[in-house]
């Protein structure tokens, strides 16, 4: 049976880290499945494949995020419920949850297959790259179902403290995707249908798993078909804690979909450039993010646990750990992103697009190092409507309006472009900053009037 980790005791960098590195290497995983797609056709295929892939994964990445956001509702209120020791309830939290991301994924599903050339049309797909963008959003989209178990899965996993497993089961899918992206873009060279294939076939053998898994294992709780419904006050509680998180996500995706289309008038080389870039930036933003989701759980148990001061010590144990990474992939990200750039495509002028880009994200992995772990703090404690503002505005009011004023001025520079990213990481944090200071003082006069009552 699947055991329950317990974050509200003993010590705290030791269990973070260990619960981190298998988020860190499932989340690297699952980039991959987007890195490979892109890496296969940037060797085996053209220019024009490239940005294709680029732009159709950047898109699929958004939806991606979006229901990674509702799985974390599922994530803050199960671990919140294992810290009050309501177990009972924490299956029901498993039932609702099925029920709301079924009918998500059927949403999803549909909307994408129907709106695919508008979509790619609103991206600026270039004309050259249009049809095999839309080919491959729609062949994506039709394994939207896989996209969102696997993530509901995932999130039930962390709630119980179990990161381990996730890993295993992306470990195998990413092997079938590899597999499957030569087999089908270097042995019948279907190009971009192959890779998306291949991406949504390597997803289906992870959710696979991942329900055998679970069968075998079992839940730590009482689970079964009585729980899969729409739970009344469950169901709300999952939808608030995951919208706002759903919403800042789809919403920040959509604003690096804004600098993509900015980007796609500028030509292909710029597409395909950028596109390699957000795909690098995938990669250098994984600690950073790792250590939200798993910052996030432990808060999550100590917050239901009323153990605020432990809570604070994970934020600061996550940042620290965080900036130790950040610092040597700012440097990589600097002064080497050509060779990094090179591992996607063969082409010295994309190349070169891709590094220039890449360098303001250098600057961006040391701000995030602080971001990341705040809203992973801010997610646990439950305050996702702070963490969904923050997002917007740093989204729209910064980067979206500084990309586009940029890149109208001449000569164009990618690597201004890109530093639209830092700029508003930076508000960001100040924002997360003052919050924290304000909710720091409201949980210690909530805490002393609570003792005031005992005694």
């Amino acid at each position: 049976m699947t055991k329950i980790s317990d974050f509200t005791e003993g010590k705290i960098l030791s269990p973070l880290l260990k619960f981190a590195m298998p988020v860190l290497l499932a989340m690297f995983l699952q980039v991959m499945y987007g890195a490979v797609d892109l890496l296969i056709v940037g060797q085996f295929g053209s220019a024009i494949d490239v940005s294709a892939v680029a732009t159709g994964s950047q898109v699929m990445m958004t939806i991606t995020s979006i229901i990674n956001g509702f799985a974390m509702g599922v994530t803050i209120l199960m671990g919140q419920k294992l810290g009050q020791g309501k177990y009972k309830e924490a299956g029901n939290v498993v039932g609702s949850g099925i029920c709301i991301f079924t009918v998500l994924a059927v949403i999803i599903t549909a909307a994408m297959l129907i709106f695919a050339v508008p979509i790619s049309r609103l991206m600026h797909a270039p004309v050259e790259a249009f049809d095999d963008t839309v080919l491959y959003v729609r062949i994506c989209s039709a394994g939207t179902i896989f996209i969102v178990a696997y993530n509901v899965i995932c999130g039930i996993f962390r709630g119980l403290g179990d990161s381990k497993t996730p890993l295993i089961t992306v470990s195998i899918a990413c092997v079938a995707n590899i597999l499957g992206d030569i087999l089908l873009v270097v042995g019948f060279h279907m190009n971009v249908a192959g890779v998306a294939i291949a991406t949504v076939f390597a997803q289906a053998i992870s959710v696979l798993l991942s329900i055998i898994i679970i069968n075998k294992r079992g839940l730590p709780f009482e689970f079964s078909k009585s729980c899969v419904r729409f739970h009344k006050g469950l169901t709300s509680q999952i939808l608030k804690y995951g919208a706002p998180i759903a919403l800042q996500d789809g919403l920040v995706n959509l604003s690096f979909l804004a600098i993509t289309t900015i980007v796609n008038s500028l030509g292909v080389i710029a597409s395909a450039g950028v596109g390699v870039a957000e795909k690098l930036a995938g990669f250098i933003m994984l600690v950073p993010s790792a250590f939200a989701q798993s910052v996030a759980a432990f808060v999550a148990q100590n917050y239901g646990a009323k153990k605020y001061t432990r809570a604070k010590k994970t934020l600061a144990y996550g940042i620290g750990a965080s900036i130790c990474f950040g610092v040597v992939m700012a440097y990589l990200t600097f002064f080497h992103g050509n060779l990094l750039s090179g591992m996607f495509s063969k082409d010295v002028a994309v190349i070169n697009a891709s590094w220039d880009y890449m360098k303001a994200y250098a600057i961006d992995c040391l701000l995030t190092s602080f971001l990341f772990s705040m809203i992973g703090f801010f997610n646990g404690c439950g305050k996702t409507t702070f963490v969904m503002f923050q997002g917007i505005f740093g989204a729209f009011c910064i980067r979206i309006p500084l990309s586009y004023m940029i890149s109208k001025v001449a000569p164009t520079s990618l690597f201004y472009i890109g530093l639209a990213t830092p700029s508003s990481t930076f508000v960001q944090v100040v924002f997360c900053l003052v919050y924290f200071i304000i909710v720091s003082k409201n949980y210690k006069k909530r805490m002393d009037i609570e003792n005031e009552n005992h005694f």
